[in-house]
């Protein structure tokens, strides 16, 4: 069963549930918070979940704010993470096909929560393609 790291802020509180609600026969989860709809800073839970998929303790991981945006900048400052925010399937298959991401962002404010299921779960079940895209991934880093 993968292993995936899930967290949010207070505005991506609910989806964070649904989404485990959701995911949780298919995949194992470790929830990194936050725990309720009080007002936090998404950098408190954000870092716990990215440095566990840089080391390896969970393979992908699932990040939701209001607009996205907080959560993936947060993890894309980790060396080993490669964070795509996707609001609609197309763009998180991408994001695994040819940046092989290892998390995606989801922005609660601007989508409906079935479609932030469907997004997320084409990102989790979509892999690299490898070849011309390796390349530029290894540039990725700096």
């Amino acid at each position: 069963m993968k292993k995936l790291a899930i967290a949010a802020d207070h505005a991506g509180f609910e989806y964070k549930e649904f989404l485990k609600s959701q995911l949780k026969d298919k995949y194992e989860i470790t929830d990194y918070g936050t725990h309720s709809l009080e007002s936090v800073d998404y950098p408190d839970f954000v870092h716990p979940a990215a440095t566990s998929v840089e080391q390896g303790e969970n393979e992908m991981g699932i990040l939701v704010c209001g607009s996205g945006q907080g959560v993936q900048l947060t993890a894309n400052k980790h060396q080993g993470i490669r964070c795509a925010l996707a609001w609609m399937p197309e763009l998180a298959e991408l994001a695994r096909q040819h940046n092989n991401c290892n998390m995606v962002a989801i922005p609660a404010r601007f989508i409906a929560k079935e479609l932030a299921l469907e997004t997320v779960e084409r990102f989790l079940n979509t892999d690299f393609e490898g070849g011309r895209h390796e390349n530029r991934v290894n540039k990725i880093s700096c």
